[in-house]
């Protein structure tokens, strides 16, 4: 009943959104060329949604490549950070400093030393997860409740112990969290590698679209976009839900 109730509200706002929409573009008269109205979208995105598909699925491989690789690689960083006092001591700055540098500005460098292909786009998604996925797990499993803390201490549990007993069921709500921020950043990684150099992706159609002045072509690989981003957090919602 209450997915029911969640579907409803959802279709809900998608039509006040659109009529709001339509509304903005009789009221202001603009050219199409600046705003085109829904339907207008709407007929660009059945006509050319096989283009459409072939670029959705070259950013959403790109996409998942990169979650991936960025939550192991943040998974493994925060459990070696948790276990090793010399690891906090040597990765822990580095990570603070890595951090202060946006890594939209790195799309350029990454893109001229790994090509215009599927790596660039699939390391700017990684360097985007990992920091969030790393910091939010890492504090997760440094925050150990007092009253777990002082009976791991009562009965001398070893570190490995302790970490897989204690720490990690805690952490668990810390890397849901970290997984969320990750799923948020991971599309506008993905889209401004391709807007920084690429011959395929959502990103790169709607740079080409633009381009072009076809304005309606670019609204409608947004909204795929939109699409796809919103598919993938349903989804981990939806796991975390079963669990």
């Amino acid at each position: 009943m209450s997915a029911a109730r969640s579907l409803l509200r959802g279709v809900l706002a998608l039509g006040v959104a659109l009529a709001l929409w339509q509304g903005v573009v009789w009221a202001s008269g603009v050219p199409p060329f600046i705003l085109p109205g829904p339907g207008r979208v709407g007929a660009t995105l059945w006509d050319n949604a096989a283009m459409l598909g072939e670029h959705a699925r070259f950013t959403a491989v790109n996409l998942l490549s990169g979650l991936a690789a960025g939550v192991a690689l943040g998974v493994v960083t925060a459990l070696n950070l948790a276990m090793s006092p010399g690891a906090r001591l040597l990765l822990r700055p580095m990570l603070i400093f890595a951090q202060a540098i946006p890594v939209f500005a790195l799309a350029p460098i990454i893109t001229l030393w790994l090509g215009y292909g599927a790596a660039s786009k699939v390391v700017m998604v990684m360097l985007v997860v990992y920091f969030p996925v790393t910091s939010a797990f890492f504090d997760g499993l440094m925050r150990l409740p007092p009253a777990m803390e002082d009976m791991a201490r009562l009965m001398r549990a070893r570190p490995l112990r302790r970490l897989v007993l204690l720490q990690l069921p805690t952490a668990l709500p810390a890397l849901a969290s970290g997984l969320r921020l990750a799923i948020i950043y991971a599309p506008f990684a993905v889209v401004i590698g391709e807007w920084v150099g690429s011959s395929r992706g959502l990103g790169y159609l709607m740079l080409m679209a633009n381009g072009r002045g076809q304005t309606d072509l670019m609204f409608a690989a947004l909204i795929v976009l939109a699409g796809l981003s919103l598919s993938l957090f349903l989804a981990f919602e939806t796991t975390l839900r079963r669990k």
